[in-house]
């Protein structure tokens, strides 16, 4: 994607959560793509990043300590969740490369021969494309496919 199509910066965190929503977070796809990691890091900070923010802020305040650097580590600490969701959402619309590509069209190539209805993705084929797609072929394929791939 080049630069004159990017989204902007809330519309990349939207897109950010809903590709980490449908990434499947399986052991099996840990090896081969980094989004496993990120998703799981991701939402740890969403949940812990708030709360010890909010303790770091009282703490210092408690101790009469300076307040600058309490604030900057705080505004920092609430900030790692969403550079995650900013990876994730640039990651979510980016092309997929060649090898990938031949992999996903494998995958929905199965999906269609056991029957199941894949419609073709609109346009370039990307990771959310993807996400999908093995969201998908997890719930609906055997386990023994993904071995043979």
């Amino acid at each position: 994607m080049d630069d004159t199509h990017r989204p902007g910066m809330f519309t990349t965190l939207r897109l950010g959560k809903k590709y980490m929503k449908s990434w499947p977070l399986e052991k099996s796809l840990s090896a081969i793509f980094p989004e496993n990691r990120v998703c799981r890091a991701t939402q740890f900070g969403i949940r812990f990043m708030p709360p010890i923010a909010v303790f770091i802020l009282c703490w210092q305040i408690t101790f009469h300590a300076q307040i600058g650097p309490a604030i900057a580590t705080a505004v920092f600490a609430c900030s790692l969740p969403l550079q995650g969701l900013w990876w994730l959402g640039r990651r979510a619309v980016k092309p997929l490369p060649s090898v990938t590509l031949e992999w996903f069209h494998t995958i929905r190539e199965k999906l269609h021969t056991s029957g199941h209805i894949v419609t073709p993705p609109q346009g370039e084929v990307t990771y959310q494309h993807l996400a999908e797609l093995l969201m998908r072929a997890f719930k609906q394929l055997d386990k023994a496919f993904f071995d043979e791939l």
